[in-house]
C-alpha cells in the first residue's frame, strides 16, 4: 500500500501498483504545465465516500511507497488513465486493461 500527499493537508492510500501508474500520468501533465482535477473514490471500509483535488503546479506532492521494489508500468493502463484526465471529468482510476509489455 502507497501513499499519496498533497499540499500535506490530505493523505490517501493506494496500492503501490495504481499509485505507481498515477505518479507518471501526473506528473506528465504537471511537467507540461497542464491543471487537472483528480477525484477517486474511497474504500468502503474507510467509511469516507469520495474525493476530488485540483492538481496544479504549485501544489506540494509527495508518492510514498511502502514496497521495495517499483511495480512494473503498463503503457496500456497509463494511456487509459491519460484519456481520463483530459477528459472534462478529469483523471479517475479505471480497471488495468491487459498489455502484454508492461514494463519495468
Amino acid at each position: 500500500m502507497g501513499r499519496f500527499m498533497y499540499d500535506s493537508t490530505l493523505t490517501a492510500d493506494f496500492d503501490d501498483r495504481v499509485l505507481a501508474h498515477l505518479q507518471v500520468v501526473i506528473g506528465a501533465k504537471l511537467r507540461r504545465g497542464e491543471s487537472f482535477q483528480f477525484s477517486w473514490k474511497d474504500d468502503p471500509a474507510s467509511g469516507e465516500g469520495r474525493n476530488s483535488l485540483w492538481m496544479d503546479q504549485s501544489v506540494p506532492l509527495a508518492f510514498k511507497y511502502y514496497g521495495s521494489r517499483p511495480p512494473p508500468l503498463n503503457p496500456a493502463w497509463i494511456e487509459a488513465l491519460m484519456v481520463t484526465a483530459n477528459s472534462v471529468s478529469g483523471l479517475r482510476i479505471v480497471a488495468e486493461p491487459e498489455d502484454s509489455q508492461a514494463s519495468p
